[in-house]
């Protein structure tokens, strides 16, 4: 069973800015600390079937994963799945906008699930995140107000 947080964010940038920017994953590595090298490894413009893999840092321990986008509907939404293997994965989060008085309300999750020994670690990580979820949101408005 998979744990979900996430959190919401006014972004004073028009729909079409914010789903642009966070349509490109390799977009990540300007809002999230833990990325430390992102690519798009299959072809063509985002969309449904769109891999990307990156490596990234959780305290001591990095990790490589591997995410596919399964939903791209234009400028509103967009979802994904992990298809690595690891301690702890995300079979699915997204984000999800709409037009809030002259910019666009970001809303994003991410679900966690546990295998083997990360079902242990599942619910520690799962209480991290939802401590800096606020704090994710406004390095992802940051980070688009800034391009």
């Amino acid at each position: 069973m998979a744990d979900r947080y996430g959190a919401s964010v006014v972004i004073d940038r028009s729909i079409d800015e914010v789903f642009a920017f966070l349509a490109d994953g390799e977009n990540d590595r300007k809002f999230s600390p833990r990325v430390l090298e992102i690519a798009k490894t299959s072809d063509g413009p985002p969309g449904v079937g769109t891999v990307y893999k990156s490596k990234v840092k959780d305290g001591a321990l990095k990790s490589d994963r591997e995410f596919e986008y399964t939903e791209f509907e234009q400028p509103t939404k967009i979802r994904w799945s992990e298809r690595s293997k690891n301690m702890i994965t995300v079979p699915e989060g997204g984000y999800d906008l709409e037009p809030e008085g002259g910019g666009t309300k970001l809303s994003f999750f991410n679900e966690f699930e546990g295998h083997g020994f990360g079902k242990l670690l599942t619910g520690f990580a799962l209480r991290q995140a939802r401590k800096q979820a606020d704090d994710f949101a406004s390095s992802i408005k940051s980070a688009v107000e800034a391009e």
